[in-house]
């Protein structure tokens, strides 16, 4: 059967408002996931143990019946890692050499300066002391998040890192496994949703409170992180994966639809979008996504998400296409031209770009290096990937010598003065020379 993606022009009279219409996702939970995020939270809260247990038995249909049996130990984690095939672990070292490498460059140092009459101004920087990574499981496991989370973590400097991962039926992966025993993960349990959010947010008898979650996971984890968000810190709200592909037409047909496949794969609400200012190209890429969608192991995903969200979109030129970067700010773009370079000074929002014909979304998301949590739709706009910064805090520096306390008490007394507030004034004249 056919896939009926959509074919649009950029300059139809209603391409704007189908555009809108496209781009469309409702982040918000509905208020009955709402409401039974809330419940489970003040049940985790009040239980702790208890709460996460129960349901951790209901929801992942887990067999334990202690809370001992959702503990995974360091022991597990490393036979996990051995368990795999050589090529395997040859592979997952590689992507967290090259991560751990390139998080590196991103590390912030304190720094100070020395003024004139011996005021010390600076900023010092610290490591988060703990933090909690959720990896995701259901229709697919993600090593990778495990990388991409936990190692940025490690390179700045955070002490413990606890990661949860549900186990459906009892089950956790090994590979996930053994990601997290080759980054140096602290503790795992095996426990998921928003039970685990309110878990690593409030502290349970088992589970030592966090002081920022990061990691994708499904509407229920979303709606908990924002839930916690002020008793502890998140990384984004994200939503389904995207990617925006730019194309001049010079390359293989194949290899373009197998890149809007890559994000359609992760489940129905992904979204790939093609734009070129070739029709014909377009033409080839369509008749590639038929031929090869029958190869897929998930070709049912693959095709409701690019029938519900996908499009193949028509421009004028190089232009309109960079417009349409910017309009989209994509989680993944790709820049499959001949120069790509040549279009990063117009690029204002995406949150990682591809460039050039050789350079497959893909990997990315595994070994490049770079991060592969991103923002989603369209937050790129004023949202970045997940990096060493955001595992770092930063505390401002002050040192007044006797000479710049009375320097800047003057300035601030008269300041305080205009704002009515005595005892600022008072304070800061009390150093200031007589």
């Amino acid at each position: 059967m056919t896939l009926a993606i959509r074919r649009l022009k950029a300059s139809d009279a209603d391409f704007n408002a189908t555009l809108d219409q496209l781009l469309a996702w409702e982040g918000v939970s509905s208020h009955d996931v709402q409401q039974r995020v809330d419940d489970i939270i003040q049940q985790v809260r009040v239980q702790g143990d208890t709460a996460v247990l129960a349901y951790t038995q209901q929801f992942d249909r887990h067999p334990a019946t202690d809370f001992n049996a959702l503990v995974v130990s360091q022991q597990q984690l490393e036979a996990a890692f051995h368990s795999l095939p050589q090529a395997r672990r040859e592979a997952l070292q590689a992507a967290a050499d090259r991560v751990t490498a390139y998080h590196e460059h991103q590390r912030q140092g304190s720094w100070e300066y020395t003024e004139a009459d011996g005021t010390l101004l600076g900023q010092q920087v610290v490591p988060l002391d703990r933090v909690g990574v959720y990896v995701p499981g259901g229709k697919a496991a993600y090593p990778s998040s495990v990388l991409m989370n936990v190692l940025p973590a490690k390179v700045a400097g955070v002490k413990e890192i606890i990661m949860v991962a549900p186990a459906p039926g009892g089950e956790l992966n090994p590979l996930v496994l053994g990601a997290a025993w080759l980054c140096g993960v602290t503790r795992v349990f095996a426990i998921g949703g928003a039970q685990a959010v309110a878990a690593l947010a409030y502290g349970t008898e088992s589970v030592p409170p966090v002081d920022k979650i990061v990691g994708p996971g499904n509407i229920y984890v979303a709606t908990a992180k924002r839930a916690v968000f002020g008793k502890v810190g998140i990384d984004m709200i994200a939503g389904p994966s995207e990617i925006l592909v730019v194309g001049d037409g010079q390359t293989d047909p194949d290899w373009i639809a197998m890149d809007l496949f890559s994000q359609a794969e992760h489940d129905e609400d992904a979204q790939s979008i093609l734009v070129s200012w070739d029709a014909a190209w377009l033409d080839q890429v369509e008749a590639s996504i038929n031929r090869l969608l029958p190869e897929m192991e998930r070709a049912d995903i693959i095709r409701t998400s690019l029938e519900s969200r996908g499009a193949l979109i028509q421009v004028a030129s190089e232009a309109e296409a960079l417009d349409m970067i910017n309009r989209i700010a994509p989680e993944h773009l790709e820049l499959s031209v001949a120069d790509p370079k040549a279009w990063l000074p117009g690029i204002r929002h995406a949150g990682a770009i591809f460039m050039g014909r050789y350079t497959a979304e893909a990997v990315g998301d595994y070994c490049a290096g770079p991060n592969h949590v991103l923002p989603t739709s369209g937050t790129a706009r004023f949202s970045s990937p997940l990096g060493v910064y955001d595992f770092q805090k930063r505390s401002s520096l002050i040192f007044c010598s006797a000479e710049g306390a009375d320097t800047l008490g003057r300035i601030a007394g008269e300041l305080a003065d205009g704002e009515s507030l005595t005892a600022h004034a008072r304070s800061a004249r009390y150093r200031v020379k007589r």
